[in-house]
């Protein structure tokens, strides 16, 4: 055995089983077994098998049952099986094919041939399992370079308006909570947890818009008059226009999340809010909740123009419609999400 590589033989015949070891055993460590059971569970418990030589038909758990149990683990994607057989019938070679088999030994077995074959197979399993780690980091560094520059976009606010820095990073987290919550409760709303992720990042541009919204108005410590609470309104459609000209920095899907929360954050369910006077869930579901996740921060934050109130006080406020109507879903599963916020994020 040369390289330390493993390969486990099927056959249910002693004998084919002894060939096939004999062939191999210089440059492989062989295990063997006569029961498509045991091989099951040896692939269930043993890492890094190169191949499996597995024989069709065997008593009980056939080479069949084996690669079904393969395909329902995952195992088939990442180990080569051959399999091993005398003469079978077209329709039983061809189901061995659709489960994954990679190829089929026939007997009586040709040494220098199949070493040809099973090498090649593995040493090409390997390249593209190697190539796949390369992917995989590179996807992994592609992924944090854009959630760094999503936070630097995100803080770029914090020049600007000196609560907003802190307020962009708590509503991202509140709106992947509420949203968690969301999904698990209603069918209708359900979104994989990798989608929630990319909801949560975008959130934290909303208000990137603000950018373009005069010192005067975003920092005016009273009420906005009627001409600028207009000019203030603008930073939903003025964040879409940034997000637009960035579009390449971000993953698809989170520019899609992103471009939507920006424009829809100030949306209503009864439609009687801006830029577009949507209503219902002709809003999507992640801008309602950041709409949400954005106006309990607010509320229960100090600002130039207010001060702070408690959890007790802003949750009232919501669901007495002082900030506006909201989905009576989401309003059902807040406090729940709310108590998760504050035990995972505290202020």
């Amino acid at each position: 055995m040369e390289n330390g590589k493993t390969l486990l033989i099927v056959d249910d015949m002693e004998v084919n089983r002894a060939i096939l070891a004999e062939i191999f055993k210089n440059t492989y460590q062989i295990i063997e077994t006569g029961q498509g059971a045991e091989a099951i569970e040896i692939l269930k418990t043993k890492e890094g098998i190169s191949a499996v030589l597995l024989d069709v038909l065997m008593p009980e758990v056939s080479g069949i049952d084996v690669l079904k149990e393969m395909n329902a683990t995952g195992k088939i994607e990442e180990t080569p099986v051959f399999m091993i057989t005398a003469a079978e019938s077209e329709e039983v070679l061809m189901q061995c094919y659709e489960l994954g088999a990679i190829d089929v030994i026939t007997k009586p077995f040709m040494s220098q041939f199949l070493m040809c074959r099973v090498n090649s197979v593995i040493e090409l399993y390997e390249h593209r399992h190697k190539l796949e780690k390369i992917v995989d980091k590179q996807v992994a560094r592609l992924s944090e370079l854009m959630q760094s520059m999503i936070q630097v976009l995100a803080s770029v606010i914090e020049f600007r308006d000196c609560e907003s820095g802190e307020h962009v990073k708590r509503v991202s987290n509140l709106t992947g909570t509420i949203m968690k919550e969301v999904s698990d409760a209603y069918e209708e709303y359900r979104l994989p947890e990798a989608e929630i992720e990319k909801i949560a990042i975008s959130a934290s541009l909303h208000d990137i818009g603000k950018i373009s919204t005069p010192d005067q108005i975003l920092n005016k410590p009273g009420k906005l008059t009627a001409e600028e609470f207009e000019i203030m309104k603008q930073h939903t459609v003025k964040g879409c226009e940034i997000l637009r000209r960035i579009p390449d920095i971000m993953d698809a899907g989170v520019y899609k999340y992103a471009y939507d929360i920006c424009r829809h954050h100030h949306e209503k369910w009864d439609g009687r809010g801006y830029p577009d006077g949507l209503s219902g869930d002709a809003i999507s579901i992640w801008a309602q909740v950041a709409a949400l996740a954005d106006v309990y921060d607010a509320l229960t934050s100090e600002r130039v123009y207010k001060k702070s109130f408690d959890r007790e006080k802003a949750v009232s406020m919501i669901y007495n419609g002082e900030c506006g109507a909201f989905n009576p879903k989401i309003l059902e599963i807040f406090g729940s999400a709310l108590d998760k916020f504050e035990e995972n994020h505290k202020k």
